[in-house]
C-alpha cells in the first residue's frame, strides 16, 4: 500500500509539474507586437539575428559526444563544498530611500537591485528554486535568494535582458507584477510573455536595439548583444539585448548574456563612459564560445564599453556549465589585475557603493 501511495504521489506530482509547463512557456508575439517586430533590420525571416555570425549549439556531432561525457564524466568542482555566505539586507536597509549616487545589490546569478540617483532597477529578477519550466527538473539554486520577493523596497523599473529561464522566471513576474507598480522594460516580443502572466500592457515596455524610453526619470536604452532566445526551443523568437541605464550624471552598463563581440566598443563610443558595468562572467565553455563570454572576455567587454567599476554576475548560484565553481571570479580577478581594472565581488545580498567598493576578499574560496 505504502508503494502504491507513493507512485500515486509521484504521478501527481509529475501531473501537476506538467500542468505548470504550458503557462511557463510564456505566450507568442502576434498582432501589433508581431508586426513591430517584423520592421526591426535584426528580424529576419521570422527570427531575430545576431550582427555577428553565431553559433548557438555544438558545432559538430563529435563536439555534442564529447561535451556529453565531460558533463556525465569531468572532475570539475561545479557546486561549492560548503553553504555559499548570503547577506541579507537589513529592514533599515530596505526601508531607506535608494542611493543618491550608484549602489548595487547582487542578489545571484544575474538578478541584481540597482541603485541609481534616487532610484531602484531590478535586472533579471529570478526567485523560484529552478530555473526551469518545471518545479521539478532543471538547475536546482546553489545558495538562498538574500531576501523574499515581497520584502523588495519600491522599484521603478523591472529589466529583462531575455527570455531564458534563468533570467526571466514567470512566478518572479507575477509576483512583481501584484506587489510592485514598477514599469517592465523588456526586448521586442518578449512583452507577450509577460502579458500571458498578468502584466498589464501598459506596465510593459518593449524595445529594439538603440531605442530608449525614459522612467522615473532614467533613461533606458536597449543595446546590442550577442545571444539568442527561447522558451521551448531556440527559435530566436523574441530579441536578447544589453541595457544602459542612465541618470542625469551616473550611468550603469548590464551585459546581459552575450558572448564578445566588437559591438561593445560601439555601446562605448555612444553611451560611455559608465560608473558600473554588471558582466557575464559564468556558464561559458568551448562548446558554445558565441553565446557566453569567458571572465577574460568580460574584462575585455568592461573595457571596450569604458567602464569604472566592474561588479561580475551570472555565477555562483546555478550550475548551467562545465567549469569549476569559483573558476570564473579566479580568471576574473588575474585578468583585471593584468588590465589594471577595478573590480568588486560582493557576497550574495552584499550591496556595493560603486564610489567606495571594498577590495575584494575571497570569500568564495573558503566553500569552494
Amino acid at each position: 500500500m505504502f508503494t502504491a501511495l507513493a507512485v500515486t504521489g509521484v504521478a501527481a506530482s509529475l501531473a501537476w509539474a506538467a500542468r505548470d509547463i504550458p503557462s511557463a512557456l510564456g505566450g507568442r508575439p502576434a498582432g501589433a507586437r508581431l508586426d513591430r517586430m517584423r520592421q526591426s533590420p535584426r528580424y529576419h525571416d521570422g527570427a531575430f539575428r545576431n550582427e555577428t555570425p553565431t553559433v548557438t549549439v555544438p558545432a559538430s556531432a563529435s563536439g555534442g559526444r564529447s561535451m556529453l561525457s565531460e558533463l556525465l564524466f569531468g572532475r570539475q568542482r561545479r557546486r561549492p563544498s560548503k553553504p555559499v555566505p548570503v547577506v541579507t539586507p537589513t529592514l533599515a536597509e530596505l526601508a531607506g530611500p535608494a542611493a543618491p549616487g550608484v549602489r548595487t545589490t547582487w542578489l545571484g546569478h544575474a538578478t541584481v537591485l540597482l541603485e541609481i540617483e534616487g532610484r531602484r532597477v531590478l535586472f533579471d529578477p529570478v526567485w523560484s528554486e529552478r530555473c526551469s519550466p518545471s518545479s521539478l527538473a532543471g538547475p536546482r539554486r546553489l545558495h538562498p535568494v538574500p531576501l523574499e520577493l515581497g520584502a523588495l523596497p519600491k522599484v521603478d523599473a523591472v529589466v529583462i535582458s531575455h527570455d531564458h529561464y534563468d533570467h526571466l522566471d514567470e512566478t518572479s513576474i507575477r509576483t512583481l507584477a501584484r506587489l510592485q507598480e514598477a514599469s517592465f522594460l523588456v526586448p521586442l516580443g518578449v512583452g507577450a510573455h509577460l502579458e500571458r502572466w498578468g502584466v498589464p500592457a501598459a506596465r510593459i515596455v518593449e524595445l529594439d536595439w538603440d531605442e530608449t524610453a525614459t522612467i522615473a526619470g532614467l533613461g533606458f536604452t536597449a543595446t546590442a548583444a550577442r545571444h539568442f532566445s527561447g522558451r521551448l526551443r531556440s527559435d530566436n523568437s523574441t530579441l536578447w539585448a544589453s541595457w544602459v541605464i542612465a541618470g542625469a550624471e551616473r550611468k550603469v552598463f548590464y551585459t546581459g548574456d552575450s558572448g564578445y563581440f566588437e559591438g561593445y566598443t560601439t555601446i562605448g563610443a555612444a553611451h560611455g563612459p559608465f560608473d558600473l558595468t554588471l558582466i557575464q562572467i559564468g556558464a561559458y565553455a568551448p562548446y558554445w564560445p558565441d553565446i557566453h563570454m569567458t571572465p577574460e572576455e568580460g574584462v575585455a567587454a568592461h573595457v571596450a564599453v569604458n567602464g569604472g567599476l566592474l561588479v561580475p554576475v551570472h555565477w555562483g548560484t546555478f550550475n548551467l556549465a562545465l567549469h569549476d565553481w569559483a573558476e570564473p571570479v579566479e580568471r576574473l580577478l588575474d585578468e583585471a589585475a593584468e588590465c589594471g581594472v577595478r573590480v568588486a565581488v560582493p557576497r550574495p545580498g552584499e550591496a556595493v557603493d560603486v564610489d567606495a567598493p571594498r577590495q575584494p576578499d575571497g570569500w568564495w574560496r573558503s566553500v569552494a
